[in-house]
């Protein structure tokens, strides 16, 4: 199947470095939001990545930058923004009802063509595919954040999908310059389920005292040749952000292995979030340093 316009629903973090990937790729892109002053900053931040990182660096010339740009427009309305796209990206916020009502919405808007793809890193694909009529077209594209630098998308595969939703899929993450890996639909993926084990039994170990988290993390990366140790990794992700994905699939799976650890509550009820409010494990200043937390 011949992928030409592509749909982003959702200009935030991530939906907006998708459609920028997109544009600089050679598709012809419409990006949604339900706020045109979400879609300015998506749009001014896509300028400027661009002609910063891509063309000022001489990794695209900057005729190739400006014609990607033209390629891209955004809209408030979500039924002219998809009316004639093949495949479309939502990139909305974690929540299954939304997530399930603006698939029912693009169901009534899209050709009969079009290949409809989630970015949910923890929710169920199947559910979401069932509020269609079309659920062999639907598929999960878990990218990663930075989605621009990633190189990983995971195809999550639910119940009912074909064989060519799937390889279409691959492809387009292919032209993206992504490296697609196949996935059953079952919670957390491939990379989530993994590291939601190794952020609870890091969290978990600084609870019982085993050691605190800066000789975790320097553990992991001298022993295990991590780049960047558990404890660093889950203040880069946010503790709301695992606080979501635990709780999400502790829901679906009912195991007590998979409960979120009381460590990231505390710390939550502290206000601390990571590195995206400079409290985490660590405590990070402007220049980029950073001092662990003591937290006991």
């Amino acid at each position: 199947m011949s992928i030409n316009r592509i749909a982003v629903l959702g200009a935030g973090t991530m939906g907006h470095s998708i459609a920028q990937m997109a544009a600089t790729s050679g598709f012809d892109v419409s990006l949604y939001d339900v706020s045109q002053e979400f879609l300015d900053k998506a749009l001014a931040k896509i300028t400027g990545n661009v002609e910063k990182f891509l063309v000022a660096k001489g990794k695209i010339s900057a005729e190739d930058g400006q014609a990607a740009l033209a390629r891209l427009r955004v809209s408030t309305d979500l039924e002219s923004a998809v009316k004639d796209t093949d495949f479309v990206i939502e990139a909305i916020p974690e929540k299954l009802d939304l997530k399930q009502k603006t698939f029912a919405d693009l169901d009534r808007f899209c050709p009969a063509h079009t290949i409809f793809a989630t970015n949910t890193s923890v929710l169920p694909v199947t559910a979401i595919a069932g509020a269609t009529k079309r659920p062999d077209k639907c598929i999960g594209t878990h990218f990663f954040n930075p989605a621009a630098v990633m190189k990983l998308v995971e195809v999550v595969l639910p119940l009912g999908v074909s064989a060519e939703t799937v390889e279409t899929t691959l492809a387009v993450c292919q032209q993206l310059g992504k490296t697609p890996i196949k996935c059953k639909d079952l919670p957390g993926f491939i990379v989530n389920r993994l590291l939601g084990r190794l952020y609870q039994e890091a969290a978990q170990m600084v609870l019982d005292g085993v050691a605190t988290p800066e000789e975790i993390d320097t553990a992991m990366k001298l022993g295990a040749g991590y780049p960047m140790g558990p404890c660093e990794l889950a203040d880069f992700g946010g503790f709301d952000v695992i606080q979501m994905a635990q709780d999400a699939i502790h829901e679906y799976t009912g195991l007590e292995s998979d409960r979120l650890s009381i460590m990231y509550r505390k710390m939550l009820e502290a206000g601390r979030l990571g590195r995206k409010n400079g409290k985490g494990f660590y405590d990070y200043q402007p220049d980029g340093s950073k001092t662990p937390f003591k937290i006991f």
